[in-house]
């Protein structure tokens, strides 16, 4: 059945004369994009802290097929490999891209080799790669380890290699600089978010300058750009070769797309700060609570930047539109979800223990 002609077609034909993959095949696409922009004024409200005001939206990428912005590159990577002959995609992943890839390869029909460190991704990803049918690889290592092995496996095997140093992978993820455009009418004034691998970064600015260029918007945003403190290389300025963070989407050491997103950074006049897992997790915390926005850890690294930017003064926010990325699903990592929280409390099916339980 054909779909109806306003209905939204994923982002390599939305933005088809943008994305530059080949067009020798249809899409590989399960319509992802056209992800919510959400007005967070409490959230807002909570991390400034008294000290200063200003406009936060929130970019909800959980709202992607698989719950992750991955879908936007991976939807390019696969319809590339396709095109190309590809019968076998592989790539290293701390559990988003693992489960993204899974799930486009299932869509095109063909295989999926995901590598992952042992014990060190989150059973919600896990869950996904192997629903959608991949064959995960643990490896006693870390993401850096994984992504060196792959790069080896497809420079020696018919596979091809789909992680973001994949130039269409950019190709996709740039179109939710787009959508932000489209969404607000311009760029926002700054642009928030957490920093693993760097292929996001790399990606938003990229669409930035690509829309800027052609008239699309009158200015360009300034870049914020958080790691966790335990896994910051970009911060530090070396390779730190046993990252650890409680954000695993972002627990890499030698982020593959180091050199572009400095750059970026540099051209936005932009801040990379390094956060904790404490400042993490209660950002992650707070956007819940506060607009019942459930992300990952990870995606709350971009939040911390905020608050730690603002608390520390180096963030010049006052009357600004400010737009933060939450890149993947709270669901993706439910351990940490539940961790600390309350639990639920038994009663007897009755009103009067109800009542007395509720007070």
């Amino acid at each position: 059945m054909a779909q109806p002609s306003h209905a939204w077609r994923g982002v390599i034909e939305h933005y088809r004369a943008r994305v530059d993959i080949t067009r020798a095949i249809s899409p590989i696409t399960l319509l992802e994009g056209n992800t919510p922009l959400i007005p967070a004024p409490r959230l807002a409200t909570a991390l400034a802290q008294g000290k200063t005001e200003f406009e936060l939206f929130i970019k909800f990428e959980a709202g992607n097929p698989t719950g992750s912005f991955k879908d936007r590159g991976m939807t390019a990577a696969i319809t590339q490999a396709v095109a190309d002959g590809a019968q076998t995609v592989i790539c290293a992943s701390t559990g988003n891209t693992a489960a993204s890839a899974a799930a486009y390869a299932a869509r095109a029909g063909i295989k999926c080799v995901v590598l992952v460190p042992d014990g060190k991704i989150a059973a919600g990803k896990l869950a996904g790669a192997l629903a959608y049918g991949a064959q995960v690889i643990a490896i006693n290592g870390n993401f850096d380890d994984g992504l060196r092995m792959v790069k080896q496996a497809s420079e020696r095997a018919p596979i091809a290699l789909v992680n973001s140093i994949n130039p269409a992978r950019v190709q996709g993820q740039k179109t939710a600089s787009f959508e932000l455009i489209d969404t607000l009418g311009d760029a926002p004034d700054w642009l928030c978010l957490p920093v693993g691998n760097a292929g996001n970064i790399t990606s938003y600015w990229l669409g930035f300058v690509e829309y800027h260029r052609d008239g699309l918007a009158t200015k360009l945003p300034r870049l914020l750009g958080a790691q966790a403190a335990g896994s910051a290389p970009i911060v530090l300025g070396h390779i730190v070769e046993h990252p650890e963070t409680i954000a695993t989407a972002i627990r890499i050491g030698n982020p593959a797309r180091w050199r572009e997103a400095v750059q970026a950074l540099d051209d936005s006049g932009g801040h990379i700060t390094a956060v904790s897992d404490e400042e993490i997790l209660a950002c992650y915390k707070t956007v819940s609570r506060t607009e019942g926005i459930f992300c990952e850890p990870s995606s709350a690294a971009g939040l911390a930047g905020i608050a730690q930017g603002v608390r520390e003064g180096w963030a010049e926010l006052e009357g600004k539109r400010v737009v933060c990325v939450l890149t993947g699903h709270g669901l993706k990592d439910p351990d940490t979800a539940i961790k600390g929280t309350v639990p639920p409390i038994t009663i007897e099916p009755n009103i009067e223990a109800l009542l007395k339980v509720i007070d």
